[in-house]
């Protein structure tokens, strides 16, 4: 990673959106963008891979469905059958119609808790965490795209400014 970063501050999605593309066919390696909402189109542009996340919920729904049958059977067949109604419950399969609803509850429930703790984790957002917000305006009304300089800050400066940039700095990277 650089040492240092170009921060390049837009007031404008649009213009954004056009600065990510024409920075990325130069070539030059974009480490973070900042806006105050979502900018439909934006992880595209920068070459963001997809997410798996649809993966780890199918995994938990199945954690949570077998987390439901073992549980079920093991207190209504196994450890405590009770008579209710008349009807015995000896086995699981004659009682599965009663279990369906509890089964697909704590499918999502796991599915659901396990993919926002996963979230979470995998966004590295903790309790009690600092914001790493570089700039304040961004959560109000600017976007700010974050460049790693690699000696080439005359030329990566010149470039954001043509593509729109209001405000151009180099910092220090936080590493």
């Amino acid at each position: 990673m650089a040492s240092k970063v170009i921060h390049a501050i837009y007031n404008d999605d649009d213009i954004l959106m056009n600065a990510v593309k024409k920075v990325r066919a130069e070539r030059h390696h974009i480490e973070e963008v900042y806006t105050p909402f979502p900018v439909h189109g934006l992880d595209k542009a920068m070459g963001l891979s997809d997410t798996r996340i649809a993966i780890t919920a199918f995994l938990y729904g199945c954690l949570g469905l077998t987390v439901a049958i073992t549980m079920m059977n093991f207190i209504m067949i196994e450890d405590w059958p009770q008579d209710i109604g008349g009807k015995p419950s000896f086995s699981y399969l004659e009682n599965l119609p009663a279990f369906v609803p509890i089964m697909f509850e704590l499918t999502v429930f796991f599915a659901a808790h396990l993919m926002v703790i996963t979230f979470y984790l995998r966004s590295k957002m903790w309790p009690f965490k600092e914001a790493e917000n570089p700039d304040k305006r961004t959560t109000d009304d600017h976007f700010l795209m974050e460049i790693g300089v690699h000696g080439n800050e005359a030329e990566l400066k010149e470039l954001l400014l043509d593509t729109g940039a209001i405000e151009v700095t180099v910092k220090e990277k936080n590493a």
